[in-house]
């Protein structure tokens, strides 16, 4: 807490009487699109592995949590010690295993444990019981984002393939389905598109990694190759757009080449 404390003094005094106007005048809703955009920075820099950026970012997160919580602060509404004291409860509580009496020998176990515990919560809070098992599903959320979200809350219902290969199957059932669609409407190709990112999720998903960390990962490595490519290029006095299209394909793999090298 000591270490914390000298931030909320530092955004205090950004909101107070001799603050800055800028700060003063911003609310959650303005302060949440900050926050988006510092979480995206520091999920770059953990693709990354850049420790000096992760550090970086992580106050930047901090700090703008901790902003939106002074501002409901200031308004009345909840303290900081409110909030607290409600995520450390709720971890105590879902995890009787270890602060209770709970005995569990499984991942599969845990995650049971925890759906149990969770809808008990929701009962317990006075919150209308859900129709759907996907009324859980924040509809602002990013599409990749959504649709991992998703298609969790439609497995926990018993919704799921038996193994990977039938989620395969269903990715390389879903290309078909767009190369047919392309010859047609354009919205019915954006559809069979989306179908295809859809089942890709469920792909990644099922082989135990995220999505978007994946696809984070691989934008990284184009960019890293791309870069080098430009600077081959460049030192060769090549202009991108103006060589054939061997010779962009033999560059390019020899950007491949020098990056893979310099990962090893």
């Amino acid at each position: 807490m000591e270490t914390i404390i000298p931030l909320l003094e530092i955004i205090r005094r950004l909101r107070g009487e001799n603050g800055c106007a800028w700060d003063r005048k911003q609310t959650p809703s303005t302060m949440w699109k900050c926050l988006a955009e510092e979480l995206y920075e520091l999920e770059d820099a953990i693709v990354k592995d850049d420790e000096v950026n992760i550090v970086e970012e992580l106050g930047d997160v901090l700090f703008q949590i901790l902003f939106i919580m002074e501002i409901y602060a200031d308004a009345g509404r909840f303290s900081f010690d409110r909030v607290v004291n409600a995520v450390a409860e709720k971890m105590i509580r879902r995890h009787p295993h270890v602060y209770g009496d709970s005995r569990i020998t499984s991942e599969d176990g845990l995650n049971k444990q925890w759906e149990t515990i969770k809808a008990g919560e929701k009962v317990g809070s006075g919150v209308s019981e859900r129709r759907s098992a996907l009324d859980n599903v924040p509809s602002g959320m990013p599409g990749l984002l959504r649709a991992l979200k998703v298609s969790k809350s439609a497995v926990k219902a018993g919704f799921e393939w038996e193994n990977l290969g039938q989620v395969l199957d269903t990715a390389v059932s879903e290309i078909h389905e767009f190369e047919a669609a392309l010859s047609m409407d354009q919205d019915d190709a954006m559809l069979e598109f989306g179908d295809i990112l859809f089942s890709l999720v469920n792909v990644a998903r099922f082989a135990g990694f995220h999505p978007e960390t994946a696809l984070c990962r691989a934008t990284s490595k184009f960019e890293q190759r791309f870069r080098i490519m430009e600077t081959a290029l460049e030192k060769q006095g090549l202009d991108l757009k103006q060589i054939s299209s061997e010779e962009k394909e033999k560059h390019w793999q020899a950007a491949k080449e020098m990056h893979d090298q310099k990962k090893a």
